[in-house]
């Protein structure tokens, strides 16, 4: 090989364009909020939201035209895509986080031990004291009750839309899903309203059970029927070609492939339905008292004892109480999807070697 060859082999490559360094989004962050923040000294601006959607815009025009100088206005265009997601982010997480902090800061006020293991009994709602023990208890049974009834319902509708499901049956039952998704959770008490005003049946907490399982019952059927179409069909035709019948190869190999996003599903349908205030005010209508029984008589719970703490806003206990019960919901609903989570990895279908 002569040396002519051997200079050009090391020869630097010319290809790659100039490139900004990493460090300059942050730097073009910062500098949107420094001249965002003097705009708004300047017009007066008092509302910090203003300054930041300022910000946002700046940061967004300042990439655009840095990039497009230095980069290129094809590369500007991709940094300026991711800009934009960027800033969608921070526009969803900025009142997510304010909403969790003022909830976390007015709800320690009265969060304690004693709050946690004592109802309000004869403690008017007026008064300083009182728990939500009774509430904890009420939410736990009516949900629970709620899960054993919604969620077998749902997978199986499920498994029959995905491995049986044909002709007019499944598609009348995927639109009756779809229709169940959106309807409103006071239509959903009523309809068990109705039945009770029918058999003159007093308010009880499994009236409520039923009308949370008819609203969970169509968030676990879409999600169980993703995850149910998400395991490949070489493992049913693997299973089915070694002579295994239908049923025993959902039991024994597309359930366990999608246990971990059916659990998943189930938990979010949980935590959705936890929170359902209109058909426990409707059907349990409240108790102050400890009622472990939800077969009979009124009941309480945590987003009706919330309400009805509200409703005491002329008082700092009660609304302290709201604060303090909407708090130890948040943590509930947050809990569920912690394990939701952990399922799901834990059950994942293993890759590699």
């Amino acid at each position: 090989m002569s040396h002519a060859a051997v200079a050009t082999d090391k020869r630097p490559s010319t290809l790659r364009g100039a490139s900004l360094p990493k460090w300059s989004p942050w730097a073009i962050a910062v500098g949107s909020v420094a001249v965002a923040v003097g705009i708004g000294l300047g017009a007066g601006l008092d509302s910090r939201i203003q300054w930041g959607l300022i910000a946002a815009t700046l940061f967004v025009l300042g990439t655009f035209a840095i990039a497009a100088r230095v980069e290129g206005k094809r590369q500007a265009k991709d940094r300026v895509a991711t800009s934009v997601v960027w800033v969608a982010f921070l526009l969803a997480i900025v009142p997510l986080a304010s909403l969790i902090w003022a909830t976390v800061e007015r709800g320690v006020k009265v969060l304690d031990v004693y709050f946690l293991t004592h109802s309000m009994g004869v403690v008017a709602d007026s008064e300083v004291g009182g728990g939500i023990y009774h509430a904890i208890l009420g939410s736990l049974e009516q949900v629970g009750l709620a899960t054993a009834i919604g969620a077998p319902i749902g997978v199986l509708t499920a498994i029959y839309l995905v491995e049986y499901g044909r002709g007019n049956l499944a598609r009348s039952i995927t639109f009756f899903v779809d229709v169940m998704t959106g309807i409103p959770s006071i239509v959903a008490g009523l309809f068990i309203l109705s039945l009770m005003l029918m058999w003159d049946m007093q308010p009880f907490g499994f009236a409520g059970s039923l009308a949370l399982a008819i609203l969970m019952m169509p968030v676990v059927v879409r999600s169980t029927e993703e995850m149910l179409k998400l395991v490949p069909n070489e493992l049913r035709e693997a299973s089915l070609a070694l002579g295994v019948p239908k049923w025993r190869t959902i039991l024994k190999v597309v359930l366990p492939t999608a246990i971990g996003g059916i659990t998943t599903g189930i938990m979010l349908a949980v935590a959705r339905i936890a929170g359902e205030t209109a058909p426990v005010l409707l059907l349990v209508f409240g108790n102050p008292f400890i009622n472990a029984n939800p077969f009979e008589g009124a009941q309480a719970s945590l987003p009706l004892y919330i309400y009805q703490q509200y409703q005491q806003s002329q008082s700092s206990a009660a609304y302290d109480r709201a604060w303090a019960a909407s708090l130890t919901l948040i943590a509930f609903v947050m809990i569920l999807n912690l394990v939701a989570r952990g399922i799901a990895r834990w059950k994942a279908p293993k890759t590699g070697r």
